[in-house]
């Protein structure tokens, strides 16, 4: 059964202990959280502050996706914000091998997130080391974007590296994920399905995540 990850990118800020409160009732299994910073994407979201309340709020999973540089100096700090789940781009990691380790031994799981143009074949060599591959079916940076087809391609890719490595890594989907395309994204192989404007835009929220939850 598929890991449903609503991203709160997409909640209302105005009234997000309303929203965090329908997603602890709700069939959701993690809290997915961006963090931009305005340099490696054309975006800012939000930092610790947000995060240190909805860790407060929630005792779900707290899965925290960094589109920042040099996530490095940040990592102690987001694992004492809250995160469960650190998650640092390919592209902005030279040394990825040392940031897995260091989000491992602060306590939290690692993730490692590919844009659009990136292959999954860039992480056969540290692959064992990664809890979680997340991989952007939009070029990262904004909410609301059309899923790119190629990613299902992506998708059966790294799962067959990951059956191949005898592993458990899990496959998270992070885009335009949508009631319509999920069925195909979850039978190429995917785990998490990461949806903010599918679910917040949505006129029944629960139901929306429930139906996510069923496929």
């Amino acid at each position: 059964m598929a890991i449903i990850a609503p991203s709160l990118l997409s909640a209302d800020f105005l009234n997000l202990q309303k929203d965090c409160t329908m997603l602890n009732e709700s069939h959701a299994d993690w809290f997915h959280l961006d963090v931009m910073d305005g340099s490696f994407v054309p975006n800012i979201s939000f930092g610790f502050p947000v995060i240190e309340q909805v860790r407060k709020a929630t005792t779900k999973t707290c899965d925290v996706h960094l589109m920042i540089v040099e996530p490095g100096k940040y990592a102690e700090a987001f694992k004492k914000a809250g995160a469960d789940i650190l998650t640092v781009h390919y592209e902005v990691c030279p040394h990825l091998h040392r940031n897995l380790q260091q989000i491992k031994d602060l306590g939290m799981k690692a993730g490692v997130a590919l844009n659009p143009h990136t292959p999954v074949s860039v992480l056969g060599d540290v692959l064992h080391d990664i809890d979680l591959v997340l991989i952007m079916s939009v070029n990262p940076g904004f909410g609301g974007q059309q899923f790119i087809p190629h990613t299902i391609d992506k998708i059966r890719a790294l799962k067959h590296m990951i059956k191949d490595k005898g592993l458990h890594t899990l496959i998270e989907i992070d885009g335009g994920v949508t009631l319509s395309n999920a069925p195909a994204i979850l039978h190429a192989g995917a785990d998490v399905l990461v949806a903010g404007n599918t679910v917040f835009s949505s006129e029944d929220p629960t139901a929306t995540i429930a139906a996510l939850k069923r496929m």
